[in-house]
């Protein structure tokens, strides 16, 4: 018998990681301390006709999210042959009775959604198949408004913009924010560390149970500049102790790769429109942002595209030299390389990005083999605050050429970036003694709707949501009007 218990569940998580055609994978648990793990739980997926399909969580299936910190625990679980294009929803369920009895009692504790990859582009007529496109999310003064505005057109917004996936590019998490972070304690470190995921998942909560959710992290999933900890800034300087950096860097990378479960470069594809998600963050060293194999399986799929082709990556890649801290031109062997592989077929490539704190929509040529890059920059969902906030930014629209003359691959010509304020995420004032002490852009997120055109290409419509301001009707305010463009 499953009960609805009058009991607070909003401490237990459940986040739709992955879906393909005909799978799922599901993550489950909690990331607070103060929980029990059930001794008895389950995953249960219903299909549309109510069918429903119980996967059993026993107490050796709970695992650590933290590899040293022991009271929060998750598990994941994964389901197969299921049908594409095919709207299916999961419970997360505990057996609430710790004393077997002939009845056995289960709470539900979390309730999730989510579509499988369609099996073909939709033409017109059908809903497009959408993706959400959000980056660097500040707990404080956000209060559950970037989830609610997704939740709210995820379930009720116009089919066009109703997200089938995800994607999440960077600083989900802000783990080096704020003076506590100067402990010298590994196991306040850690706690530090598992306690910001907790705060962040709690309030992201609405967004990672409705569609699949791919993460890739940024700097901040770390600290500033990650890896590299020459930078000056004060709450940061405790990092140059190689003991408090070894054991935040494993607390940091256990949230990454346990939780988050960033791909290294993952690939999927519809029809001809390839997606590739690549982490240009967690493996960098002074010469490379990603490993020579991982860099090689990125390339190949730029190579090898049929069609257009999508890469999502924690940084932009239109970008000039900057003196402060890396960017993928600190790179300039592979930066280079990375540019003569997209513009290898020919096709177009859409680059979604996040990390420099201004939305943004900016479109350019991609080498001499004919094709363009449309680059969709989404960030902030939320904005950092009072001392914090000089970190806010507004759209660079006057971007120079690109590439850039230093890294111009044999045989390009860098050519103009066109952007403007008509594809640029509005900006609120600042006011020096407030929460925001800088002009900021305005918090939100974006939704990229593919569809096959009459031409036999791909149609791409892109729309940014204001997730602090509502309509009449209670949905997400449209920031600026639908950029729109073909792609081949």
């Amino acid at each position: 018998m499953t009960l609805s218990l009058n009991t607070s569940k909003g401490m237990w998580s459940l986040a739709v990681l992955r879906v393909s055609q005909t799978t799922a994978k599901v993550w489950v648990g909690t990331l607070f301390h103060t929980l029990r793990k059930p001794e008895q739980a389950c995953v249960e997926l219903i299909h549309p006709d109510g069918t429903r399909i119980r996967k059993d969580i026993v107490s050796k299936d709970w695992q650590r999210p933290f590899r040293y910190v022991y009271q929060r625990f998750y598990t994941t679980v994964e389901f197969e042959d299921l049908e594409p294009g095919t709207h299916y929803e999961v419970e997360f369920i505990r057996r609430t009775d710790s004393i077997y009895r002939d009845i056995e009692e289960w709470q539900v504790l979390r309730h999730g959604q989510f579509d499988t990859l369609p099996a073909s582009l939709p033409v017109a007529g059908e809903r497009p198949f959408t993706v959400a496109l959000g980056s660097c999310f500040y707990a404080h003064r956000d209060g559950g408004q970037a989830a609610g505005s997704y939740r709210a057109l995820y379930e009720r917004g116009p089919q066009y913009a109703r997200p089938h996936v995800t994607f999440l590019t960077g600083d989900q998490v802000y783990l080096d924010i704020g003076f506590d972070s100067l402990s010298f304690v590994r196991s306040e470190i850690r706690e530090r560390v598992a306690d910001d995921y907790a705060q962040h998942w709690q309030l992201l909560g609405s967004i990672l149970s409705r569609g699949a959710t791919w993460m890739l992290p940024d700097d901040h999933e770390y600290w500033n500049d990650y890896p590299f900890y020459d930078s000056l800034i004060p709450t940061l300087l405790a990092l140059k102790i190689d003991d408090v950096r070894q054991t935040w860097t494993k607390a940091s990378e256990d949230g990454v790769r346990r939780i988050q479960q960033s791909p290294r470069v993952e690939t999927f594809s519809i029809d001809e429109l390839s997606f590739c998600m690549a982490d240009l963050r967690s493996y960098r060293d002074d010469e490379r942002f990603l490993p020579d194999a991982d860099f090689k399986k990125l390339t190949n799929w730029a190579r090898g595209l049929k069609g257009p082709g999508v890469l999502v990556i924690p940084q932009p890649l239109i970008v000039a030299p900057n003196p402060l801290e890396r960017n993928l031109l600190s790179y300039r062997g592979q930066y280079s390389r990375l540019l003569e592989a997209l513009g290898h077929s020919g096709h177009d490539i859409v680059v979604m990005s996040g990390d420099v704190h201004f939305g943004r929509i900016a479109t350019t040529s991609l080498g001499p083999n004919g094709g363009k890059l449309v680059e969709v920059i989404a960030s902030p969902l939320s904005n950092l605050t009072f001392l914090d906030g000089v970190a806010t930014s507004t759209p660079e629209l006057q971007p120079g050429p690109f590439p850039h003359a230093s890294v111009r691959p044999s045989g390009w010509s860098s050519a103009p970036v066109q952007c403007s304020d008509a594809s640029a995420v509005s900006v609120r004032n600042g006011w020096l003694l407030s929460a925001y002490p800088r002009d900021r852009t305005t918090e939100h997120f974006m939704t990229a709707a593919f569809q096959r055109n009459t031409a036999g290409g791909v149609s791409l419509k892109v729309d940014a949501w204001r997730v602090r301001d509502r309509d009449d009707a209670n949905l997400p305010k449209r920031d600026f009007a639908t950029f729109d463009v073909s792609l081949t």
